[in-house]
């Protein structure tokens, strides 16, 4: 059988839904659709050589295979053609699957049924636990188009290197202020958020020390100057995202006397100087554990290891205003 006369059988198959609509009244579950969508398909296949399963994989995708032909089967109550569909990873796709359809069940507004192909179908990416991609009967957004790769083509990359145009994506819609808070560059990812939200002043002291390191070092625009209004908010958005954890007073994790003074408690001088002097181990030790990913993402380039102090301080530099960050940190 072509593409073609499978696409026949489904425009035929369409027909067949919507005439079932127009008698019966509309689905009202997922389950029974994808259901009578598997019937009809059966009795349009009849002496094709072709059969449909009626006990599939509940994860397979797609959801209806009929190798090499796979129909991925979407149904909503609501008056639209758009819907949150597969995993990006497709990690259960059905390995003898080559042409994928989209077949769609509207149950709001005016009820209908439409069937699309899949790569011109997909438009969007959206993250839950893992991103997924969303789906539009008629639209003319194709998201491989904007990633500049074909749907057959994207299908065939290792996890990782789909990762890295998904998050290519993903950066270039980012609204100023904005961060990406999935950085895993795979399903199973090493990194998870936890599931209960934490008040930094509940932290322990060591555990405040680690997340101060880690948010300067990443943030090297704190060292700017106290009038700017933006320069906190990577903190906070990488310590809510990256960790969970909410701090209120987040100017107050470097320039409160309770910081700068630690270590010693004349007063005087820049605190956000002294407040860093007391954690530069701390950010040594993060600039080595902490993922590449999350300097690339903080950062914007992909710096080696051991250069990466070199480069926070020359960064740094360029923020301070009266003092000089590289003339009087990590000096020994």
């Amino acid at each position: 059988m072509t593409p073609e006369d499978f696409e026949f059988i489904l425009g035929k198959l369409c027909d067949c839904l919507s005439e079932a609509i127009a008698s019966q009244g509309i689905f009202t579950s997922s389950p029974d659709f994808e259901q009578q969508a598997r019937e009809h398909l059966e009795a349009l296949l009849r002496n094709s050589g072709f059969s449909v399963n009626f006990s599939p994989h509940p994860h397979v995708f797609p959801d209806i295979v009929l190798p090499p032909f796979g129909i991925e089967v979407k149904f909503t109550l609501n008056d639209s053609w758009r819907s949150v569909a597969n995993s990006v990873f497709e990690s259960t796709r059905a390995a003898d699957v080559s042409h994928v359809y989209l077949l769609f069940g509207k149950m709001g507004g005016e009820p209908g049924v439409r069937w699309g192909h899949y790569e011109e179908c997909v438009v969007h990416v959206r993250t839950s636990h893992v991103p997924r991609f969303e789906v539009e009967i008629g639209s003319d957004r194709s998201l491989f188009k904007k990633l500049g790769i074909t749907y057959p083509d994207f299908a065939q990359l290792p996890e990782d290197e789909k990762m890295q145009h998904i998050r290519g994506y993903a950066r270039s819609r980012l609204k100023r202020g904005e961060r990406l808070w999935w950085l895993e560059d795979k399903e199973e990812a090493d990194h998870t958020l936890p599931i209960q939200a934490r008040l930094y002043t509940s932290l322990s002291s060591d555990e405040k020390r680690a997340l101060r390191a880690e948010a300067a070092l990443l943030c090297p625009q704190i060292v700017g100057s106290s009038r700017s209004k933006r320069k906190y908010d990577d903190v906070s958005l990488y310590l809510l995202t990256y960790h969970g954890v909410l701090a209120p007073q987040v100017r107050d994790l470097f320039s409160a006397g309770s910081v700068a003074l630690r270590a010693d408690s004349t007063r005087g001088g820049t605190y956000i100087q002294r407040s860093l002097l007391d954690i530069q181990s701390e950010m040594r030790n993060a600039s080595v554990y902490l993922p590449d990913v999350l300097f690339y993402e903080y950062w914007g380039e992909t710096v080696p290891l051991s250069q990466r102090i070199v480069w926070w301080l020359a960064e740094a530099d360029k923020y301070a205003v009266d003092w000089c960050p590289s003339e009087s940190l990590f000096l020994a």
